[in-house]
């Protein structure tokens, strides 16, 4: 049985990135399997801040192949993405992992996915997992209407998110890139 780790926001305002996540993983659709977990967290140094959903060993090798790529790459973030969303789609073992990742770093934010694509969000607004489209959707509403810091509107977001997806609780962990 799979366990799955859910929702992850990020949020770019004012030059400043926050990313946060949920503590909860759920083994297959009705098992609340931990409800503190970890899925933000530094890489290369500190300097690069992750955020994951999908299945968890997946995500954990994700993570580890991304901070393999910005070492090789000197830290660059765009080439490290890149190069790992093209390993990605081309190696057979890894077309298998089913994770998606948030990646900030100074102002740049974005998705990688294992489909190949490297999404800069138009809006500073990044949101993946089970309840990512209902935390994308509070921290536009937010971002929009009030004069809430990034890392504010990353942490309520997520609670937004937690009243609404079963997948997603309010162990809520917020790093700012």
């Amino acid at each position: 049985m799979a366990l799955k780790g859910t929702t992850i926001c990020a949020v770019l305002k004012d030059g400043k990135i926050a990313v946060a996540g949920d503590g909860q993983v759920t083994m297959g659709e009705s098992t609340i399997f931990k409800a503190t977990a970890k899925k933000v967290r530094r890489i290369y140094g500190g300097k690069v801040v992750t955020g994951f959903a999908g299945t968890v060993s997946d995500a954990f090798a994700l993570c580890d192949r991304f901070e393999a790529k910005l070492e090789q790459f000197s830290g660059n973030m765009e080439r490290a993405a890149v190069e790992l969303a093209q390993e990605w789609r081309a190696d057979k073992a890894m077309r298998k992992l089913e994770a998606m990742l948030i990646a900030a770093s100074g102002e740049t934010l974005m998705i990688i996915s294992g489909t190949g694509e490297v999404i800069v969000p138009d809006d500073g607004i990044a949101a993946v997992g089970s309840g990512g489209n209902y935390a994308m959707a509070a921290a536009r509403a937010l971002k929009e209407n009030t004069d809430l810091s990034a890392h504010e509107i990353a942490e309520k977001a997520l609670h937004i998110a937690a009243d609404i997806c079963v997948f997603t609780n309010h162990n809520v962990i917020v790093e700012d890139a």
